[in-house]
């Protein structure tokens, strides 16, 4: 598995992780993905899938690195760390690595909600800050609100047919030093297999440059996705065998000239 850094903290990520969202899979394939070198695993308080997390975790926490989330709508400063401390009973752990406000909230001034993560920072609990469907505006806001640590990772929809990130929020982030991390790489499964019927122009593409690679539509996809520098992915997966099919998409590289075919392809 290839190795991407988180931000400028020195840390080192798999650039394929695992998502919880919607995730019924149990332990094994999260167990399955981390023996594979898959060791970030990312839920949130709103996913109901922290428990799980730590049922996974137990035993080898210190070889997983755990990403929550904070709910948008908790996001005064005692919701933040109430929060916080009811994510850390879930995932039975004494510190989460990545915590994540989950989406920004107009409502609640955002430098109350990181002044609590700030805290939780000091204290032990909470290693690293990240946001999640923040835009480039959001982002500088946010960043702007910090006063010890800094923001190192924005959570946001990226796959082959969702590409608004790449016009303003991909190279600030690249400039920043703030890691994308792409959650649902493969639209909801629509990248994960071709119709018998109409098959897109991209999902052609796909095909063909699988065949080319002797790779999976899957691994292509979530190769495509991580041929950004500072993009990792996060796909959901409910079974062993489609986990080990996703961590497949590392180790190898799309050629520019494929990545540029698919550009185009999914324009």
């Amino acid at each position: 598995m290839e190795l991407k850094p988180l931000g400028n903290t020195g840390v080192m990520l798999p650039e394929i992780g695992l998502g919880t969202w919607s995730y019924s899979g149990g332990v094994d394939p999260l167990r399955k993905g981390i023996k594979l070198g898959a060791y970030l695993i990312d839920t949130a308080e709103g996913y109901n899938t922290e428990d799980v997390v730590g049922q996974a975790t137990k035993g080898i926490r210190k070889r997983v690195f755990i990403a929550t989330k904070v709910s948008g709508r908790h996001l005064r400063y005692d919701q933040v760390l109430r929060a916080a401390e009811e994510s850390l009973r879930k995932l039975d752990t004494d510190y989460i690595d990545l915590y994540q406000v989950h989406w920004p909230n107009s409502s609640v001034p955002i430098k109350e909600t990181m002044r609590a993560i700030e805290v939780l920072v000091d204290s032990g609990r909470v290693k690293y800050i990240g946001v999640s469907n923040f835009s480039v505006s959001e982002l500088r806001e946010a960043q702007a609100a910090m006063s010890k640590y800094p923001i190192v990772s924005n959570q946001v929809l990226y796959n082959l047919n969702s590409r608004d990130i790449e016009r303003e929020l991909i190279p600030y982030c690249e400039k920043h030093q703030v890691t994308i991390l792409a959650y649902t790489p493969l639209d909801s499964g629509s990248l994960a297999k071709s119709p018998p019927f109409r098959r897109s122009r991209g999902m052609e593409v796909l095909e063909q440059i699988a065949n080319q690679s002797q790779k999976t539509i899957v691994q292509v996809a979530l190769n495509w996705c991580t041929s950004h520098p500072n993009v990792i992915a996060i796909p959901k997966s409910n079974s062993g065998a489609r986990t080990i099919e996703n961590c497949g998409a590392s180790g190898w590289r799309l050629s520019q000239a494929q990545v540029e075919l698919l550009d185009k392809a999914f324009s």
